[in-house]
């Protein structure tokens, strides 16, 4: 039996990625695409987030993991749900509102919004069928809905929440270098970080495990590699949480 889902609720995931080579934070989004039945005009050209409607048998988390797996064949991913979204003029941009009665949407839906952080090499674009793309946080292009705005508050939330849990150690690879992390923790936050005290601060930590690996394929000297180790992070997590106590 065909799941039944909920008219006017839904979630919308906003799906991060981090590029090693280009060091930007990059969102991925899906291609919005119409023509006009009649004149093979185009009527809507642009992107937007992965999203649907939640399921009358299923929890908002899963209703967004379920998204997610659909959109990128990914599960257990690290997921944060942030905020809801429930503006009544959210979606009656004139494109939204051809593209809401094309696809029988309703005008009034409120949607729960998440992010989710991704290693971008687990992802298999080349088959994508929707046409899914990634973009720069800084260069988005033309953006149906309120989905810039969604990306946005999600972009805030993760600045906050990478300063208090190693949420970022998500979106790298689980053979890193110390300018890695840093390249990561500026191009989230957005600033500039002063090299010396971040490596030395990084590699005392004892969740920052060095391995007896470094580079290869790089022009330049081979850099150690280490790797993040949830384990020992929970550990430590742990005891200093009693001390305080």
């Amino acid at each position: 039996m065909k799941p039944k889902k909920i008219p006017n609720i839904s979630v919308d995931c906003v799906v991060f990625g981090f590029d090693t080579t280009t060091k930007s934070l990059n969102v991925l989004l899906i291609n919005r695409y119409l023509e006009s039945k009649d004149s093979n005009d185009i009527l809507v050209d642009d992107y937007v987030l992965t999203g649907y409607h939640v399921y009358e048998d299923e929890t908002l988390d899963e209703s967004a993991s379920r998204v997610l797996k659909e959109f990128t064949g990914l599960t257990n991913q690290y997921k944060k749900q942030f905020k809801a979204f429930g503006n009544p003029d959210r979606l009656t941009n004139p494109k939204d509102l051809v593209w809401i009665k094309s696809e029988a949407f309703n005008s009034r839906t409120i949607t729960i919004a998440y992010y989710f952080l991704i290693n971008t090499e687990d992802i298999d674009l080349e088959n994508n069928t929707h046409y899914a793309k990634w973009f720069p946080l800084k260069q988005l292009p033309e953006i149906g809905f309120d989905h810039k705005e969604i990306i946005k508050e999600a972009h805030e939330d993760l600045k906050v929440k990478c300063l208090s849990e190693p949420i970022v150690f998500e979106l790298l690879p689980d053979k890193f270098t110390i300018n890695d992390v840093q390249d990561l923790y500026e191009s989230i936050l957005e600033i500039k970080i002063d090299n010396r005290n971040f490596r030395r601060k990084l590699i005392n930590k004892k969740y920052i495990v060095p391995l007896n690996e470094k580079q290869v394929g790089v022009s330049k000297k081979p850099a150690q590699l280490y790797m993040f180790s949830k384990d020992v992070y929970e550990k430590i997590y742990q005891k200093n949480y009693l001390i305080s106590i």
